[in-house]
């Protein structure tokens, strides 16, 4: 399974063509995880919840795209979520993506696709 570190990096979502390049920021320790995006309006690009397995969206100010990804990173459901809600754990989730609602479909991003994760 991917370890990594509190930071920023690129998203790539492998689909027919070229890779799409999203930013990204990680939150991998559970201070990170715990704050995720709350108090946020916006968001540029994803952020990754890694290690998780599920998500809530009380006290969020916008609703949020969430993507559940195995240890592969091949994703393994795609919600969108207003705020105030409990997401149900997936079980064979090991990391958690979040964006604005309605990104996720702009990159393509559906179950099945692939991510990569580069760091720096």
């Amino acid at each position: 399974m991917a370890r990594w570190r509190d930071g920023r990096g690129r998203l790539l979502i492998h689909t027919d063509g070229e890779p799409v390049v999203v930013p990204l920021e990680i939150a991998a320790s559970y201070r990170a995880r715990t704050k995720g995006l709350l108090g946020r309006d916006a968001l540029d690009g994803a952020m990754l919840l890694s290690p998780a397995g599920s998500v809530h969206t009380f006290r969020m100010r916008m609703p949020i795209d969430v993507a559940y990804l195995d240890r592969r990173l091949s994703v393994i459901a795609v919600r969108t979520m207003p705020p105030g809600r409990l997401g149900r754990p997936r079980l064979r989730s090991r990391h958690v993506l979040e964006a604005e609602a309605g990104a996720m479909a702009g990159w393509g991003l559906v179950v099945g696709a692939r991510v990569g994760v580069e760091v720096g």
